[in-house]
């Protein structure tokens, strides 16, 4: 076998632990139907030489009688082990190999191509770090391809291969796979994926599997087997933020109590400060424990008992975070489900929630949107079918701790279950704490109302309320631009009051992280503030990035279209970068900072600003008197 060396027969202790050493390689294949995924397999255990005698012998049989290659072995029967899948040429359920080679171990999912199986495919996909999405040369980019395609991005993989497979029978046209290509990067563009690595094979036959095809002279790159050696199996795991949901409370005897959990993301060691959370009591490291023996430190996906300095309240479901890195806290998260039950949902209805942290009861109160898997566009729904893919505010009677999923796979996901059946329903990747944008306060609630109106409040303050949001990327000068505006009312006798966006961060946002949803919360609270304090006749000066223009369009709504002004900070992303004073752009170029507009996020330019200044053509004062011009215009300075 290929991973088999002189070692075995030499010195077995010394090639079992070269054999530990090497990393592990998750990976599944995915596509549409028939589009040769279990053939692939087969053809990369075949050539690798990962199939035992015996094992090739029963399959040589198989394929007399069960098989669709003629006298060839059938090498899709390897993994399509169900009756019905040998009798349909399909793949059903899941099915798992694993094999290894001189440089590196793997573990393959092959995954359903029909559509009524996605949900087979979510749960191979759930724990894999590639996919290799398979297109048939002859029919390109399928609908079930664009699904599948979403779907591993959703569940947060990065690496993605596109292996265009059957070009034996487009003849090896160089061309039909440059068209397939373009096909897919037009569909792909907009999804968070590594630049995915395109490669003309034919499974069947085995070019560009293993060894390298004589039929496609013209493609040079790396076969499928040299890529899934050398590529990255770290992209995308958390080195920074230390997170370790309990599992079990260890209490062998009155002289030891550990905490056992398998270390979902960042580093552990000896002597570090840790948190225990919901209950926030904190204490040290003293021990990390395994049954090889004590480690010095621990990282993502070790299996260890930790003890502790101090006897604090821990229980299962509790989760171990470092100080200064707690995860988020709530009972309302918004957050990307795959539905994956017969019966439809209905939002009300209660499910068991079950994540990193536990269980609870919980319910989807709203479907904010379900996502078109063809064209990606959000549309309108009130139930979800099977296979849907939709976000959802979801909510919980327990207090959920979480991180959003992009940036922790382990505690930003969850199931949901059906409490009679029991059978699991959705699975589900938070976005963030849920945004209340369109959610109604309690009925029960009354707004108090002020006996002292609008123009006697204007006759003291010589002014009328307004809010002026200031919006740009970042370094654009938009802070710099409040502080000056906010001195130069001052000095008139003007009341206003200045809302940063990193002050409010530090404040009533500092629960919030910087997803799309988080920031869609962020302003939605600023506005919120903007609005009180509009009420009491004072102005607001909101400086933030606002990415969104949707979002800047709901904060319009929320403050009132007579009473907002939206000031487009226009600073061209160059100058941004050279300012940069926080090395921002630089971390973002790096990864370190996902999500981060005019980078690794959209920044949607305004198109119904109010007014448009550029700080790297004009002086801070000269963009302060345009707004106090602007504001004189629209009358707010006139009392």
């Amino acid at each position: 076998m290929s991973h088999q060396s002189e070692l075995i027969a030499t010195d077995i202790d010394a090639y079992l632990a070269e054999h530990e050493r090497k990393d592990l390689l998750r990976f599944l294949t995915c596509g549409s139907v028939d589009d040769g995924k279990s053939t692939l397999i087969g053809r990369l255990l075949h050539d690798s030489k990962m199939i035992y005698e015996d094992q090739l012998a029963t399959l040589t049989a198989d394929s007399t009688t069960q098989g669709t290659t003629g006298d060839a072995p059938d090498l899709a029967l390897l993994t399509d082990g169900l009756k019905a899948e040998r009798e349909q040429g399909i793949t059903i359920d899941v099915a798992y190999r694993y094999f290894s080679t001189a440089r590196r171990k793997f573990i393959i999912a092959d995954t359903p191509g029909h559509e009524q199986y996605t949900r087979n495919m979510v749960t191979g996909a759930s724990t894999c770090q590639l996919a290799i999405i398979l297109i048939d040369a002859r029919y390109g980019v399928l609908p079930q391809t664009k699904r599948h395609t979403f779907i591993a991005s959703l569940l947060g993989i990065r690496n993605v291969v596109v292996a265009v497979n059957k070009m034996d029978i487009a003849d090896w046209s160089q061309d039909r796979f440059n068209q397939i290509c373009e096909d897919y990067r037009d569909f792909a563009q907009s999804l968070e994926l590594v630049d995915p690595y395109f490669l003309p094979m034919s499974a069947l036959l085995g070019d560009n599997v293993v060894d390298a095809s004589d039929n496609m002279s013209w493609f040079s790159g790396p076969t499928l087997m040299e890529h899934l050696e050398t590529v990255d199996v770290e992209v995308g795991i958390d080195l920074e933020r230390f997170r370790m949901p309990v599992q079990l409370v260890v209490r062998p005897d009155l002289d030891f109590r550990g905490f056992a959990g398998t270390i979902a993301s960042g580093v552990l060691k000896p002597g570090d400060p840790v948190i225990s959370m919901p209950s926030g009591v904190g204490s040290s490291v003293e021990r990390i424990v395994t049954f090889d023996g004590d480690l010095d430190v621990a990282g993502p996906g070790r299996a260890v008992t930790v003890t502790l300095t101090d006897e604090i309240d821990v229980s299962r479901g509790d989760l171990l975070v470092k100080a200064g890195e707690r995860p988020f806290r709530a009972h309302d998260i918004d957050a990307m489900i795959v539905w994956m039950d017969d019966t439809e949902l209905e939002p009300g209805r209660q499910y068991l929630l079950q994540s990193s942290n536990g269980l609870s009861n919980a319910s989807v109160t709203l479907i904010r949107h379900r996502i078109d898997i063809n064209t990606l566009e959000q549309e309108q729904a009130t139930s979800l079918a099977l296979n849907d893919i939709a976000l959802c505010a979801i909510t919980s009677d327990r207090e959920l701790l979480f991180d959003a999923y992009s940036t922790n796979r382990q505690t930003g996901s969850f199931i949901l279950v059906d409490r009679l059946s029991n059978a699991t329903v959705a699975a589900g990747m938070i976005t963030g704490v849920s945004s209340s944008w369109d959610q109604a306060p309690e009925a029960s609630l009354t707004r108090q109302m002020s006996d002292i109106t609008p123009s006697e409040r204007a006759a003291r303050l010589g002014q009328q309320p307004c809010t002026v949001l200031l919006t740009g990327l970042s370094a654009a000068g938009k802070s710099t631009i409040a502080t000056a505006l906010s001195r130069r009312l001052f000095d008139l006798g003007k009341t206003a009051i200045r809302l940063d966006g990193e002050n409010i961060r530090l404040g009533i946002s500092r629960d919030l992280g910087f997803s799309a949803q988080e920031r869609s919360e962020n302003l939605r609270r600023v506005a919120e503030l903007a609005l009180l304090v509009n009420k009491q006749g004072i102005m607001a000066i909101a400086a933030l990035a606002a990415p969104k223009a949707s979002v800047r369009d709901q904060a319009r709504e929320l403050v009132g279209t007579e009473h907002y002004l939206e000031i487009f900070v226009d600073t061209p992303i160059e100058v941004c970068r050279e300012r940069d004073p926080n090395g921002l752009y630089e971390a973002a170029d790096r990864g370190d900072i996902p999500q981060f507009p005019g980078v690794s996020a959209t920044y949607d330019r305004p198109t119904n600003m109010d007014l448009r200044v550029d700080t790297s053509t004009q002086s801070i004062g000269e963009c302060v008197e345009q707004i106090m011009a602007l504001l004189t215009d629209r009358g707010f300075l006139n009392g």
